[in-house]
């Protein structure tokens, strides 16, 4: 492991790639391994135990390709594995969650922020937590939205039925009168503008994706691991089941053609 090594990243299928377009933006000279774990998707919906177990797999994975630090672009493994593989293995893992409730709490006007992630996440309690750190005053509301994961990998991103699917997820916080919304799972940025849509302009969407992005370019840097030397940053994706839907979509979100390696 060493300056020119890769940055890896990981998430339960493509959700994780606003991570990764994030990267490339903030770190355009970095080496970039992706792993998708497409035919277990979604995490949401599984036990703590299996996420937990899948999570430490999905490290090993990148390990073997010599990463220099570890992304976990899943909000679902940053909410009940971050601290065992912290634990277990030895370089720097970044999660999700922490960045987004920060950002929450920073730009809330009326102190009301809405959180949509996996039943998961949202049992976890993990984004609650975060931004209450950060501000106590700040009431959360939690909505799970199990549904939007398998309709992103899909690729229904602006279907009528995703839409109906997102108003009904949606009309309990709007009664709330959050001003700020996070996307807690790394795939619901893709959804967007139909989120945005139904929320209303004036209400913030956050997601963490830039703001883990500086996280890591920080750490990167306090460390003497940003890659200096020259030449084209290369970047590999991996995916264990449906290769070719994840190129379709991929392409759509990030802007190119790429090819999925499938493991």
């Amino acid at each position: 492991m060493g300056n020119n090594s890769p940055i890896g990243v990981f998430d339960s299928g493509l959700g994780g790639l606003t991570v990764v377009k994030e990267l490339i933006r903030q770190l355009p000279q970095e080496h970039i391994v992706y792993y998708g774990d497409t035919a277990r998707v979604p995490y949401g919906t599984k036990s703590k135990e299996s996420i937990i177990r899948f999570s430490h797999e999905n490290t090993r994975i990148l390990l073997k390709r010599n990463v220099k630090m570890v992304v976990v672009g899943c909000n679902t493994s940053s909410s009940y594995a971050l601290v065992q593989l912290r634990e277990h293995f030895h370089l720097p893992i970044v999660g999700v969650i922490d960045p987004g409730a920060r950002k929450a709490a920073e730009v809330t006007r009326n102190r009301k922020v809405g959180v949509i992630a996996t039943p998961a996440t949202v049992n976890s309690r993990s984004y609650a937590r975060a931004i209450s750190r950060y501000d106590r005053s700040i009431q959360v509301s939690s909505q799970a939205c199990p549904l939007f994961v398998p309709l992103v990998e899909e690729g229904w991103l602006r279907k009528p039925v995703t839409t109906a699917v997102a108003r009904e997820y949606l009309k309990p916080l709007r009664k709330t009168g959050v001003d700020t919304l996070v996307l807690g799972c790394t795939h619901y940025p893709l959804l967007k503008s139909v989120l945005k849509d139904v929320m209303g302009a004036k209400v913030v969407l956050v997601d963490s994706a830039t703001e883990v992005a500086a996280e890591v370019k920080r750490i990167l840097r306090e460390r003497h691991l940003l890659r200096t030397s020259g030449g084209r940053a290369r970047r590999a994706f991996l995916i264990s089941d449906r290769p070719q839907q994840f190129e379709k979509t991929a392409r759509e979100f990030l802007g190119y053609n790429i090819r999925a390696v499938k493991i």
